[in-house]
């Protein structure tokens, strides 16, 4: 569990309660959903009296203000309600407005802690009383998510500090309800277009879902980056003590650590900042391309930064339960588009892109095209110092790429926007959703961390 909201949790009250009874939680958002059809309603009548830019500038006011609506809801109600919303403004930049998209991606860093006499019972249940009397737990959340939280605690036989992550009660049995719930609302509020079928988007939640309340296949995902990673000194995973574990509850050794915005790592040399950013860039390369597991999430509170005085600084990793496992199919063809886009090889990109579903060797060339383009753009961290692909201002005197520097993003932005596909538009498959989520999250950390790699030698390592 990240703990980006440690700080902004502590010594609050929290919720006093939780909505955790389908009825309770249906009533909560079809009231919304009404709500939002009576606007719909207004919004639309008053349309017909506006000119064209301003009604395009009220649609845009409009979508913003119902995203807001249901972000805070959501944000109340907690569960899988609320991580399906989270979810939702990934998969929705494909379709939904631009307003929602940003709104709705705010559940991801706007949660409260409910309070603790509603978790304590959890706790008491799982580990039993006689168990829970060997360690001291702070009723202070560390940090909170849309599915639980977590606790500080200290073993009293040792001294030992831990973290308790525990589930909110009742989230796993309310998911089924809640999707049900999300997408009728969804469809009330009128975000996405007309024709467009969620629900393989809502079966993917579903799935998502399911797969985070399952305690005990994050435990062994914790446990597996642990054995991966134990004699890379670059990298610390916290260990999983199983005798204070259940389906419900995760304990494991408390890691301390730096947010990588705070002075302490921002103040480190461009050197280490380098060694940081390499080590986040081979971590990503190896578990996608080597491992074929992915840890999805790349909220900065999934990763704390531990200087060193001796200079060997050191990367915490938190939290598995997004962890994905790639099969080695997708991962082979996702390397064609990958190596295709860093080498400028037209027919390989397109040939891992048709594997994977991305594309079809029978769109227009045109459509294809765009495609490539946006491919060898988007790999442009990964080209070396090819000045004549790379602006130069992004590469420092060792031809290493600026990464803080760079307005890739922005770029790719408008080259997307430009060669929108239309008619041969598709949903990218739910792999690449939550692959691209963590590969933009490694763009951001090492811009974050105004890191100047060349990661072209370190991709090609591990391909």
């Amino acid at each position: 569990m990240s703990d980006n909201n440690s700080d902004k949790n502590a010594g609050k009250p929290g919720l006093a309660s939780l909505r955790t009874r389908p009825f309770e939680r249906n009533f909560a958002l079809t009231k919304l959903g009404l709500g939002a059809g009576s606007q719909i309603v207004a919004h639309s009548i008053a349309n017909l009296f506006r000119g064209e830019v301003s009604r395009t500038e009220a649609d845009r006011e409009f979508y913003r203000r119902q995203a807001e609506v249901l972000r805070d809801e959501l944000g109340q109600l907690k569960g899988s309600v609320m991580k399906a919303g989270q979810m939702l403004s990934l998969y929705g930049q494909y379709f939904l407005p631009e307003e929602a998209v940003t709104v709705l991606s705010q559940l991801q860093d706007d949660t409260p802690a409910v309070h603790w006499r509603v978790v304590q019972p959890v706790l008491e249940r799982a580990l039993g009383r006689s168990r829970l009397a060997e360690l001291e737990v702070d009723e202070r959340p560390l940090a909170a998510a849309s599915l639980g939280q977590a606790h500080r605690a200290t073993r009293k036989s040792d001294g030992l500090q831990l973290v308790v992550k525990i589930q909110y009660p009742g989230v796993a049995d309310a998911i089924e309800s809640d999707i049900r719930t999300l997408a009728r609302l969804i469809s009330m509020t009128r975000m996405a277009p007309k024709g467009l079928d969620l629900a393989p988007i809502f079966a993917e939640l579903r799935e998502m879902l399911h797969r985070e309340v399952d305690y005990s296949a994050e435990r062994s995902f914790t446990q597996s980056f642990g054995e991966r990673l134990a004699d890379d000194p670059r990298f610390v995973v916290p260990g999983v003590l199983t005798e204070y574990c259940s389906d419900q509850v995760i304990t494991t050794t408390y890691e301390y650590g730096h947010h990588v915005k705070d002075v302490a790592v921002q103040g480190l040399s461009q050197e280490r900042r380098n060694a940081l950013g390499r080590a986040f860039v081979q971590l990503f390369v190896t578990e996608l391309f080597g491992w074929g597991m992915v840890q999805t999430d790349p909220h900065f509170g999934n990763y704390r930064i531990r200087p060193d005085a001796d200079g060997q600084d050191r990367i915490v990793l938190l939290d598995f339960g997004a962890t994905r496992v790639f099969g080695r199919g997708f991962v082979d063809h996702y390397a064609n588009i990958v190596r295709g886009g860093v080498d400028r090889d037209r027919d390989q990109i397109v040939h891992g892109a048709v594997g994977i579903g991305l594309m079809d060797a029978q769109f227009p060339k045109s459509v294809l095209d765009a495609f490539c383009d946006m491919c060898e753009m988007i790999t442009e961290p990964f080209a070396g110092n090819d000045t004549g692909r790379v602006p130069a201002r992004l590469l420092n005197a060792q031809g290493e790429y600026k990464w803080g520097d760079s307005d890739l993003p922005m770029r790719a932005g408008q080259l997307a926007a430009k060669n929108a596909f239309s008619k041969h538009f598709r949903l990218p498959p739910r792999e690449i959703v939550f692959l691209h989520r963590r590969l933009s999250g490694v763009f951001i950390m090492l811009a974050t961390l105004h890191a100047e790699v060349d990661a072209r030698p370190l991709l090609l390592d591990v391909l």
